[in-house]
């Protein structure tokens, strides 16, 4: 996989939508992926375990980190009527998909999808993410310490991440920069973990 297909939508790909249908949490939730988009056409593994492991959150601010076509922020708007989900993605068709659904299950009020530099100025209760492992270790540190940095205080992020993907390893070393983190849970091969500021 390259990592252009996490930082751009290939323009020579033709842009073409697949509907995703899921129950997270209890709910239905009916969805359009995309092509040049992760996890075209179905809810990946990792995702299917965060959402398996853990319960939604609770009223608050919500970060999505990584949005993709939306499944993880609006599963949370769905479940969660108290929060307020800001979503996150550097592939312009993620953004556009997020927000296509966003509209389709009428959360608009309570959800948006932007790319990076247009995320407005805030911090967050909470940060959501299966975050990409394969834009490699510098790129992914980056990015999960600028965001990390949008915490509240007494805020916590859930991470999905694959074992053999380097999972505990990150673990630590979210710990060295100053975010403990524990493993809540581990399925499928995967690390479901929950970090909080020292």
């Amino acid at each position: 996989m390259s990592e252009d297909h996490y930082f751009s939508a290939d323009p020579r790909v033709r842009f073409e939508r697949t509907p995703v249908e899921a129950t997270v949490w209890g709910h239905p939730l009916r969805l359009m992926s995309g092509s040049g988009v992760f996890a075209q056409g179905r809810v990946d593994i990792g995702t299917s375990v965060l959402f398996r492991e853990t319960e939604p959150p609770g009223a608050g601010r919500i970060l999505d980190l990584g949005c993709g076509y939306g499944v993880i922020g609006l599963a949370i708007a769905v479940a969660a009527p108290g929060a307020t989900i800001t979503a996150v993605d550097v592939n312009e068709r993620a953004v556009l998909l997020a927000n296509e659904n966003a509209a389709a299950l009428r959360v608009t009020d309570r959800y948006a999808a932007y790319s990076p530099e247009a995320v407005p100025e805030a911090s967050y209760d909470e940060i959501w993410s299966n975050p990409p492992i394969r834009i490699g270790k510098q790129a992914l540190h980056e990015l999960l310490l600028t965001w990390f940095a949008r915490l509240a205080p007494d805020g916590r992020a859930v991470l999905v991440v694959g074992k053999n993907l380097g999972g505990d390893s990150l673990q630590r070393w979210l710990g060295d920069q100053g975010y403990p983190t524990v493993r809540v849970a581990s399925a499928k091969g995967f690390r479901v973990l929950e970090s909080h500021r020292a």
